[in-house]
């Protein structure tokens, strides 16, 4: 009987861990200000923390954007292809430790992403405390 118990607890275990979703995969992003879809950020893990770059630009009169404004090795690259979120890792159900690229502005924030939902994720991007930031809401590409 406690192979059985032990058994069916093991399986319920796994069919959670499979079905749960992760922050890995395709997003849609939101500009905060205006509400509008601006690209497509994959996000993927490497060395066992968590990246994303802009693979797909929505706007068309933006596809060559170029991050001018970018210090360092980013300076002067296309957006499409960039790195924006770099080096997070996971904190219980909290992504952060890293940074997140504007590539509008050039600048690198603080960074925390959360999973909302399984197809919302929180992205926060911050100076100092995370009280001082911008958040926006990006949305699973299916």
């Amino acid at each position: 009987m406690r192979k059985v118990i032990f058994t069916l607890a093991l399986i319920f275990t796994a069919s959670l861990t499979v079905s749960a979703q992760d922050v890995m995969g395709k997003w849609k992003t939101i500009d905060d200000e205006t509400g509008e879809a601006k690209s497509i950020v994959e996000i993927y893990q490497r060395d066992g923390k968590v990246y994303g770059k802009v693979v797909e630009i929505l706007n068309k009169d933006r596809q060559d954007a170029k991050c001018e404004d970018c210090e360092g090795e980013d300076k002067d690259k296309p957006v499409l292809g960039l790195e924006i979120i770099k080096g997070l890792e996971k904190d219980d159900d909290e992504y952060n430790g890293g940074k997140i690229l504007d590539p509008q502005n050039g600048k690198l924030y603080k960074c925390y992403i959360t999973l909302e939902e399984d197809d919302k994720l929180k992205v926060r991007g911050y100076i100092g405390f995370s009280l001082i930031g911008r958040t926006q809401y990006w949305y699973r590409v299916k």
